[in-house]
């Protein structure tokens, strides 16, 4: 098992009456726990934490006057990964997909998959499909995309990072995310810490990195490289970095540098190790096994077909007795 502590520290000076929207929070999956947590706001402001019900992100909301306002955040995380063997992990063909898992086949803002339909065929087509195709799709990325701070905006996507060459954590996520989807291999972003990075690329920092869907279960990679998989805490989950930014802002507020910090703890005898690397396959997330498209037999004039597709019973809508006096 894995524990580590992380801290983020936020400072804003507030320029008028704002909404803010942070996704922070660390994520408690099967294989993730959250064994303690402390938030921090000041000056002493209501909030609320909520669940989003598409990717199950915390989001902290809170309604700030004009000012100072600091958002500290501080928790113990315990990480017990699932390993795989990488050979045995293999692509699923669209029709055995969750109905949750296709919208991560689906091109979104920063990852148009559409576009890089040729590229990835081209590239990648032509590989055995599995675990093996994936990993040669984030070492390419790797290879042809420089990491450069202050290189891109929230404006690039994957595109301009196909183009251009460079960018930084989520730009790698980005572009990877669109080859594989281009290629009918689910993937999605993931927001973290460069827990384990080189501190020639500068101060801890916010990462991100990709999980793609083999075998019935979401698998870690990280195109940069940079961090160590088995130290990545997982922070939200979404399509792209739409979807995951760490503050959301409505109304005007200056701010500085985010301060993140982690620390793996060790104890051996309690089997607790320190993130290192690994040849298997990492996973934080459980099996997904529910609303699993099943095939089921439809009788036709030409005998029995089979048909995963079921359409929706006609529901015909009754008047109520006070409907009826209406």
């Amino acid at each position: 098992m894995i524990r580590m502590d992380i801290a983020i520290d936020l400072e804003y000076q507030v320029l008028e009456p704002a909404e803010f929207i942070f996704k922070i929070h660390a994520a408690d999956t099967r294989r993730q726990k959250v064994a303690h947590s402390q938030l921090t706001i000041t000056p002493d402001t209501p909030f609320m934490v909520q669940p989003c019900r598409a990717f199950g992100n915390q989001h902290l909301r809170l309604h700030a006057v004009p000012g100072p306002l600091n958002i500290n955040y501080s928790a113990t995380i315990e990480i017990n990964h699932y390993l795989a063997d990488p050979a045995e992990l293999q692509e699923l063909p669209v029709e055995q997909l969750p109905i949750d898992v296709l919208q991560y086949l689906a091109p979104s803002r920063y990852c148009p998959s559409d576009k890089f339909f040729q590229v990835a065929l081209a590239g990648f087509g032509h590989m055995p499909k599995g675990y093996s195709r994936v990993q040669a799709v984030c070492d390419w990325v790797r290879k042809h995309t420089r990491f450069q701070p202050g290189t891109t905006t929230s404006l690039n996507c994957a595109m301009d990072t196909y183009n251009e060459g460079v960018g930084v954590c989520r730009d790698f996520a980005h572009l990877a995310i669109a080859l594989c989807r281009a290629l009918n291999i689910p993937a999605r972003y993931v927001t973290s810490f460069d827990h384990g990075s080189d501190p020639a690329f500068g101060p801890p920092d916010f990462h991100a990195y990709v999980e793609v869907y083999l075998s019935g279960r979401w698998y870690m990679f990280d195109p940069t490289g940079m961090a160590t998989v088995t130290g990545l805490v997982r922070l939200a989950t979404g399509r792209d970095a739409n979807d995951v930014a760490f503050s959301t802002i409505f109304g005007q507020a200056m701010w500085t540098m985010p301060k993140v910090s982690t620390l793996a703890r060790e104890d051996v005898n309690a089997g607790i190790i320190v993130p290192a690397p690994t040849d298997m396959a990492v996973s934080t997330s459980g099996a997904v096994n529910d609303r699993q498209a099943q095939p089921s037999t439809a009788q036709t004039e030409r005998g029995f077909s089979t048909s995963w597709y079921q359409p929706p019973q006609v529901v015909v809508p009754t008047l109520t007795e006070n409907a009826k006096a209406l």
